[in-house]
Order: structure tokens, then C-alpha cells, then sequence
């Protein structure tokens, strides 16, 4: 879609904010108007429409994205669309380490015990740690209450949540974040732990860390929304 206006702005709406291009309210892909409960977050997005060049580039009106996504998928399924958010409770990343090489299993130690921990404290679990790449289970006590945790969230959290958890393979790190236990920062250095340490080892690859890059972008945007909401 090419550019067919002059002005993006924020304006108040029922109970929120919503964005107007010259005057017209902007719609989600589904019609239902674009409305937020942040002011905050409705600036983000009207700069991301003012920033439009002559066309639209989805790609890079991520705040947009995930409003659109908060209003059309999960608001109407909030559980439907958690579902596949809690499902990382069985395939948590920091339960799985090294089998062979003692300086990453020790890496891994250091940087995802204490947040395992934390989890652990925060919602009455255990998890059972395995190395090697085999299926461990978790017991179904810590399944469920991480499950719960992830369905308290509300819909626009839920939004921020799914990318965060996707991304990074850690319902853990998510939950992190969605609850200010740490930083963005420092849980995708926790995440990104054992590819960052191979290319420590082995040297970098212009591919994966172009990839890596992207994936970072990801992350960074879901958090950003979630310090808008």
C-alpha cells in the first residue's frame, strides 16, 4: 500500500488512544479500530506512521504489528493464543546442558541456575536438568504452574510474551522480563548463551550472526512494547 497521507497523530479515544491519519482513525487488518491504553505506545505507533516512506513496510512498524496482533488474535482467544507460549513449560532451554564440553556446562551453570532459580521461587517448582539433548520431563506440578502463570497474562502482555518466549526458546526468560526480574539485555545473553559461545570458540559466521541480528531486533521490539504498555 502506497502512502496516502500527510499527518499521523495521536488521538484520545473511549478509555485509550488511537492513531489518525489526516483526521481517519487507522483500522487493524481485521477493521476493529487501533486503539491503546498507553499514550506512550500510541505515539510509538503514530511515529512509526509518520515515518512511512511511499509505501508501507510492515517490517518496520513493529509496535503497529504487535498492537494488531493484541486486538485481532488474542484479545478474541486469549487461550488459543497462549497455548503455544505455555507449551515451552515441558522444553524449557536452561533445563538442557552440555553433555561433553566442561567450559560451556559451566557457562551454562553460572548464567541460567540463578534464573532457574528465580523461577523456582517465584512460582513453587522444580525443574529436572538434563545434559545432552535427549527429552527430559518436567513434573507436572511445574508444568501447570507455569502454564498458569503464562494465562494470567493479559492480551497485549500475552502479545510481548509469545515473540520473547518464540525468539529465545525460554518460557523463563519471558516471564523474566514480563515481570521486570531482569533486563532485556542480559536474558539475550542468557539465551543466545551457547551459540555465542561456539562462535567464541570456532569464530563467527556472517550468516548466523546476520541471523542472530534479526532475531535480536525481534527480541528488542517485543520488549520495547512491553515498557510502552
Amino acid at each position: 500500500m502506497k502512502r496516502f497521507w500527510t499527518e499521523a497523530r495521536v488521538v484520545e479515544t473511549d478509555g485509550g488512544w488511537g492513531i489518525a491519519l489526516d483526521g481517519r482513525p487507522v483500522r487493524t487488518p481485521q477493521r476493529a479500530l487501533l486503539a491503546v491504553a498507553s499514550a506512550a505506545l500510541a505515539e510509538a505507533i503514530a511515529n512509526e506512521w509518520a515515518a512511512v516512506g511511499e509505501t508501507i513496510d510492515p517490517a518496520a512498524m513493529p509496535m503497529t504489528g504487535l498492537s494488531n496482533a493484541a486486538i485481532d488474535i488474542a484479545t478474541p482467544d486469549l487461550a488459543g493464543f497462549a497455548e503455544p507460549v505455555a507449551a515451552y513449560a515441558t522444553s524449557e532451554l536452561f533445563c538442557y546442558r552440555e553433555d561433553r564440553d566442561a567450559v560451556l556446562l559451566a557457562e551454562q551453570a553460572a548464567t541460567w541456575n540463578p534464573r532457574l532459580a528465580w523461577a523456582e521461587a517465584r512460582y513453587g517448582v522444580e525443574f529436572a536438568i538434563t545434559r545432552g539433548i535427549l527429552p527430559v520431563d518436567q513434573p507436572p506440578a511445574t508444568v501447570a504452574a507455569l502454564r498458569a502463570a503464562v494465562l494470567a497474562q493479559g492480551a497485549w502482555r500475552m502479545t510481548a510474551l509469545t515473540p520473547l518466549v518464540m525468539i529465545g526458546g525460554s518460557l523463563v526468560a519471558g516471564l523474566m522480563l514480563i515481570e521486570e526480574a531482569d533486563d532485556a539485555d542480559a536474558l539475550w545473553e542468557a539465551v543466545s548463551l551457547d551459540e555465542l559461545y561456539q562462535e567464541r570458540r570456532w569464530g563467527a559466521d556472517e550468516l548466523a550472526i546476520a541471523g542472530r541480528e534479526k532475531k535480536k531486533a525481534d527480541w528488542d521490539n517485543a520488549g520495547r512494547f512491553l515498557g510502552l504498555l
